[in-house]
Parts: structure tokens; sequence; C-alpha cells
């Protein structure tokens, strides 16, 4: 069982990714709505995955979710974070594996394709 930093600037989003963490044994330890909000998150929480939303309201000089995963493997650089990103971000999904990212998932989602996106990072189902 891992515990979660879920990012994402929209609450419904946050609460279906809870939702389905939590259905596969895995624990939300935060949620954050900003890249700044999710490198402050880490600091404190150290989790053992985060989900990343690429594109988010800009604040305290973090413009997106590609600047927190650079900034969070600056304190952990063997840390998990998956990309959670709508169709038509291509680019920015390549931007943000290439930042250090393990892996991505494109919103709509299924339990199912979260579940083997974890299993591909290596977080099986209870683990």
């Amino acid at each position: 069982m891992a515990r979660v930093l879920i990012v994402d600037d929209i609450k419904i989003m946050r609460y279906n990714l809870s939702k389905m963490l939590k259905e596969l044994g895995h624990t939300i330890v935060a949620e954050a709505d900003c890249a700044h909000a999710a490198v402050e998150a880490y600091k404190k929480y150290k989790p053992d995955l985060v989900t990343m939303d690429i594109t988010m309201p800009m604040r305290n000089r973090m413009k997106d979710g590609i600047e927190a995963v650079k900034e969070i493997l600056k304190l952990d650089k063997d840390a998990k974070i998956i990309m959670v990103t709508s169709h038509g971000e291509e680019e920015m999904v390549i931007s943000a594996i290439r930042a250090g990212a393990k892996n991505y998932i494109l919103k709509p989602f299924t339990i199912e394709k979260l579940q083997e996106v974890l299993n591909k990072i290596g977080l099986e189902e209870n683990d």
C-alpha cells in the first residue's frame, strides 16, 4: 500500500482519483491544487507516490506540474511521480517524462487503467 499525494487544481478530479486509489488499497496523505503546494506537501509528507496534473494555475512563480516534478526530484531523486493529463497535451507529457516523471495516465481513466500504470512503476495493488 502506497502513501499518495494527489495534485490537481480541479477538486472533483482529486476526489475521483482519491476514491480509486483508496479502492486499490492506497492511503492519501495529502492533496494539493497547484505546483507550489505540491512541492510543500512533498516536503512535509514524503509520499511513496505523487499523481501530478500537468496544467494548473500559476502560483508562487511555479507555473505547472512539470516544474513541480523538477523541484520534487531535487528533493528526492527516487520520487515516483505519475502525470495525470488530458488528451492533446502530448508534448507536455514528453517534457514531464524527460523531467523525471515515471509514467502518465490520460483523463478520463478507469480504475483498471490506473492499476495498470501503478503496476508499471512497481506499485502493486495492496502493496
